[in-house]
Order: structure tokens, then sequence, then C-alpha cells
């Protein structure tokens, strides 16, 4: 899995009135669990761009004045209005320790059933996953090779080696209905039938 190095601050105090002035001056207040003990840092908002506004997920080399740990980002809140970060929270990774992660899903290949007109409708676009940190996967690749008009693919249909999804096996991920262009050429078809 790709890896982003970040680093960060530790906070001298914490408190609303410090996160106010931190985020003032460009910055993000942000927790780090899941180790031995907490770490409360503050991050610049321009580092968190490409780990926060992205489908992929990444490992993130977290250097805390000189401390280096690896993590995933487990959360962030955002300003209801302005959109802006407003905190941010890490978990520590442990190679022998399993997390929970959304994993992108790529669909690959093409659909015989949208070729034959049907519409593709993808209701999940990430699965949860549960592994140890090295067997998790940068995304799940979803064939579509077998996708006929009517088909869908489900939960339950991914294998995934040394990873489990804690999705219900029956939610859909994707799957190919009739569209409407080819329903009414199906009923022409079916009328012409008819009128021989």
């Amino acid at each position: 899995m790709k890896s982003i190095a970040i680093s960060g601050s530790l906070r001298k105090n914490v408190g609303k009135r410090d996160a106010k002035e931190l985020r003032y001056a460009g910055k993000v207040p942000a927790v780090l669990y899941g180790g031995k003990e907490q770490y409360h840092f503050a991050v610049s908002a321009t580092d968190l761009k490409p780990v926060i506004y992205t489908p992929d997920v990444h490992f993130i080399d977290l250097d805390i004045e000189g401390k280096k740990f690896q993590a995933i980002l487990q959360d962030a809140q955002f300003h209801p209005l302005t959109d802006q970060v407003l905190h941010v929270d890490f978990l520590e990774l442990h190679d022998d320790k399993e997390v929970s992660l959304n994993v992108p899903i790529k669909l690959t290949g093409t659909s015989p059933g949208v070729k034959m007109g049907g519409k593709l409708v993808q209701k999940l676009r990430k699965l949860r996953v549960r592994a140890l940190p090295k067997n998790l996967p940068q995304y799940i690749e979803v064939s579509m090779e077998t996708l006929e008009v009517g088909k869908s693919i489900r939960v339950g249909d991914i294998q995934l080696e040394n990873a489990r999804v804690l999705n219900n096996v029956d939610d859909t991920i994707v799957s190919v209905v009739m569209s409407r262009a080819l329903r009414q050429a199906e009923q022409e078809a079916a009328k012409a039938e008819k009128k021989k």
C-alpha cells in the first residue's frame, strides 16, 4: 500500500482556544492513538490534502518531533459550512494487530450487459476490510466480465487473501439493470411478434 509522510508538532495546550489558534495558523489539531500512549499534535492543513481528498487509502508515516509512527487516517471532522478540516484522528499500526479500513472498489473489464444497452449501477464504492497492515489491499478489483442484464455482484462474491470483508454478504456492489431504451426496444419487438 502507498505511504505518505506527514510531520507534526506536539501541542502544549489541549483546548478550544489553542485549537482555534492552530486552525487560524493553517494547522489542524490531531490525535494519534492505538499505541502505548496518545499523542496530541498539530499538522499542516496542506499536508493532509492528499490523504483526505482522495478515494485511495494510504499508510501515513508520521513524524512527531522526531518520533516516528506508521498510522492510518481513522476519522476527520469538517466544519459544517466551510468544509474546513477541524480535527483528524490517526490510528497507530502494529504489524501483529488487525485493523479495519474502508478500501475502494475498482471495477475492471467490460460488462456484456452494458454492451447490450443495460445500465450499470454501482451501489458500493468502498468495502470495510479487516486485516493485518501488511495484508491490506490498495483497492479491491471487481471484474464485470460476466455481468449480464439483471445480474449483480454481491459482497459475498468477493474473495480476499489474508483479509476479510466486514460488509453484509448480501449487499450489492454493482449490478446491470435494464435501461429505458432497452426496455422500449424489447416491448416494440414483442408487439411486432404479436402482429405476425
